[in-house]
């Protein structure tokens, strides 16, 4: 039998400003990467994120970021390998004690946006954010592209490195993500996006912008939960995936496991 994660990026607001429909995408989704502070959430916001995964035994995970409330963490920021640990050490230490309080844990990392895309492809940045990941927690996972530095250098120290695919994200024909600054980069329609899932589980292959097939290996697919139409999209890959007898659950067990 075959079984997928599902995850998505969930508690994004912050202070009054909210984003997407937590509580609807935590219905179909297994794995929630909670964002930490830096390109958005706040304790409240933590709290009641992981609070609401726990509820729903779906699995915790700390969304790291550069420290970019303005830029929503989508701006490349300069910062050396020392500081992005201890920013790694604060975010992540901060997510593991709401996890706690709702009577649940951390299982996971992944970080977002810029940080996502630059320690994916930058070892540097990568070694800074694995070490902290490692200093703090080595039982955690890694959640990233497959092939990616993130990957590597968690299997180096000794973490486990779990591969993700995007369900509403375009691909280029090397298998990295199409910029968000093109048209095109984003899709939309729930259908096209759940048949592109199904074909990603069952066949390891997803059609780049040039029409061509790229491989994709993926332990968990991610559907953004700021994209408009997400829950619209969530529900679509589910229930399509699961009309196929895919099964889906966290690749890191859920949030109650202690």
């Amino acid at each position: 039998m075959t079984t997928i994660d599902l995850n998505s990026d969930l508690g994004e607001g912050y202070g009054a400003w909210t984003m997407g429909d937590d509580q609807a995408v935590l219905d179909v989704v297994s794995s929630a990467n909670v964002a930490c502070g830096a390109h958005a959430g706040d304790p409240s916001t933590m709290l009641a994120t992981a609070r609401a995964a726990v509820s729903r035994g779906v699995a915790v995970g700390a969304h790291l970021a550069y420290r970019d409330l303005a830029g929503f963490g989508r701006r490349p920021v300069h910062v050396s390998p020392d500081e992005l640990h201890a920013d790694v050490v604060h975010q992540l230490g901060a997510m593991i004690a709401a996890a706690r309080v709702a009577g649940g844990s951390v299982t996971y990392v992944k970080p977002h946006g810029a940080l996502y895309n630059t320690a994916c492809a930058d070892a540097v940045q990568a070694e800074a954010v694995v070490r902290a990941v490692a200093d703090v927690d080595p039982s955690l996972a890694v959640l990233a592209l497959p092939g990616s530095e993130l990957l590597a250098a968690a299997a180096r120290h000794g973490l486990r490195p779990v591969a993700e695919a995007f369900a509403d994200r375009a691909y280029e024909p090397d298998g990295s993500l199409v910029a968000r600054s093109r048209p095109g980069s984003v899709l939309h329609d729930p259908h096209e996006v759940a048949a592109r899932v199904l074909r990603m589980v069952t066949e390891g292959v997803a059609t780049a912008v040039d029409g061509s097939d790229v491989a994709v290996t993926a332990e968990s697919v991610c559907v953004h939960g700021d994209t408009p139409g997400a829950v619209a999209m969530a529900q679509a890959v589910r229930a399509l995936l699961t009309a196929e007898g895919i099964t889906i659950a966290p690749f890191a067990g859920s949030a109650a496991t202690a």
